[in-house]
């Protein structure tokens, strides 16, 4: 089981963690793309928040090199990505929600901050963060399992490793 023992080790769930978000917002753009699926408000936030995961994964990677000297900064990087990813989880559940039970409703009553955030990153980058759908509308499934179903398990699977992480010795070579 030393292999096993390697791909639990805190670095490699941080790295994990890393690439996995960056493979979903690539995924993400490829099905937008070649499915012309438009992106809500709140799908845009979890990109964001995917994004930030992985600019926080190569800062916390670094943190849990080989090298390091205590796990303290490791700890702090993985806590921090604990944070943003339970912040997915809880914004790709809202959308779950917004699906499942209030058809055509909208994402919120009025337009918050960080609806006019993900309004003006649009307007700067709309490849990337154009929000024109509607964020109770499911869209496109995938095993019977919407693109916020599935984000809401992404995110709770992050959150998990970034926990281990937190709490997990560095792997003895």
């Amino acid at each position: 089981m030393p292999l096993l023992r390697k791909l639990s080790a805190p670095r490699s769930l941080i790295a994990a963690t890393g690439i996995a978000a960056a493979g979903l917002v690539g995924g993400g753009l490829i099905l937008a793309h070649t499915l012309n699926l438009a992106a809500c408000p709140l799908c845009i936030l979890q990109r964001m928040l995917y994004l930030l995961l992985v600019l926080e994964a190569i800062v916390a990677w670094l943190l849990a090199g080989p090298a390091a000297a205590s796990s303290l900064p490791r700890g702090l990087a993985a806590f921090v990505m604990a944070a943003t990813a339970a912040t997915g989880a809880s914004i790709a559940a809202y959308q779950t929600w917004l699906q499942r039970f209030a058809k055509g409703a909208s994402c919120t009553a009025d337009q918050p901050w960080w609806e006019h955030f993900v309004n003006w990153a649009g307007a700067q980058w709309p490849t990337m963060f154009e929000a024109s759908g509607l964020c109770s509308e499911a869209g496109w499934k995938f095993l019977g399992l919407s693109i916020a179903e599935w984000s809401l398990f992404a995110f709770s699977c992050m959150t998990v490793a970034m926990l281990t992480a937190m709490w997990g010795k560095n792997s003895r070579r």
